[in-house]
């Protein structure tokens, strides 16, 4: 038996079908995450902390999202729409919300819905297993550099064996235990006392601050100048002077030139060349540990020298390019 009427067409509402809004927190928090991991690698100090606090952000306000069901922010949901169609002869099916419950109502005392303790294991579950794999790999690959690091002092000898004004080839060892890898030139000149009655001594190391090849002095050296090398024994084992009288340092690598101060004068290098800190202990040059130049101004006694933390071969050590490197462990 055919209906009194035509059954009106059932038309399909795909904007009626109710979906999670999107959000991008869990975008913001993976962008955290990755800033964190780059920055392990380039600058843990500076890069690392900044996308530690994008995570932290994007993550609170990704469970603030979550869990706002469960603070009480009710949750705006379209209502279904359906048409009402006959479903006999003459009867109609009731509305949705007039019919019995599908489910059967939580027990007394549920007020935390199982699935929301589900994702909320998973979530918290999969942070741990990221943090447990992540870390201790991170550390490892890190962290040998940075700890355990000890600074070496090299005795070079009295201060009385350094002739004012006269430059030094000096040769010597920087930790004997490790025996000739450590062995370490440097360019050594006695500048005179200071304004302040301190002794005063430029020393600079042979290492190009492009890619770390081995300087030279472009001048006559000892035995063309018939004077004689000198050797010391010291705690940190035998050291030669060998007397130079330098025009300036030149790099035969790549053709790096630099004066007597260190300033870079041609070639590719970036900056100055490292220098040495040091110290007099009863009567004695001690060398301490290098650090990084940018330009010297003035000579001698009397330069101004603008130094920073011992950067890498080839590496700003001054403007925005400095930013790009990565963190440098301690070295002495």
């Amino acid at each position: 038996m055919e209906p009194n009427g035509p059954a009106p067409e059932h038309e399909e509402h795909d904007e009626d079908i109710h979906l999670p809004p999107p959000s991008l927190w869990p975008v913001g928090f993976a962008v955290g995450v990755v800033v964190v991991l780059v920055g392990l690698i380039i600058n843990p100090t500076l890069i690392s902390p900044i996308g530690g606090a994008i995570a932290i952000i994007f993550g609170v306000l990704w469970a603030r999202d979550a869990t706002a069901e469960l603070r009480g922010q009710p949750i705006h949901v379209e209502p279904e729409r359906r048409e009402m169609v006959e479903a006999g002869a003459g009867e109609t099916a009731p509305p949705a919300d007039q019919q019995g419950a599908a489910l059967p109502p939580p027990e007394p005392g549920e007020t935390f819905p199982r699935s929301r303790f589900l994702e909320g294991t998973t979530l918290g579950l999969g942070a741990l297993i990221g943090g447990v794999i992540t870390v201790p790999v991170a550390g490892f690959a890190v962290l040998p550099s940075f700890l355990r690091q000890r600074g070496h002092k090299v005795d070079l000898g009295p201060v009385a064996g350094f002739p004012q004004g006269q430059w030094y080839i000096a040769t010597f060892t920087v930790d004997p235990s490790e025996g000739a890898v450590s062995r370490r030139t440097a360019f050594i000149r006695n500048n005179g006392p200071t304004t302040n009655n301190e002794p005063s001594f430029t020393i600079i190391s042979n290492r190009c601050a492009h890619l770390g090849c081995p300087v030279q002095a472009n001048g006559p050296t000892g035995a063309i100048l018939g004077q004689k090398t000198v050797h010391e024994h010291t705690a940190n084992g035998p050291v030669t002077l060998e007397p130079v009288v330098p025009a300036g340092f030149g790099c035969p690598c790549h053709g790096g030139q630099y004066d007597t101060e260190g300033n870079r004068t041609a070639g590719p290098p970036v900056r100055a060349l490292d220098r040495y800190g040091f110290e007099v202990d009863h009567g004695r040059l001690v060398l301490l540990s290098t650090y990084s130049v940018s330009h010297v101004i003035g000579t001698g006694g009397q330069a101004k020298i603008y130094k920073y933390k011992e950067a890498g071969p080839g590496q700003h050590v001054d403007g925005p390019e400095q930013w790009f490197y990565p963190l440098q462990p301690p070295h002495h």
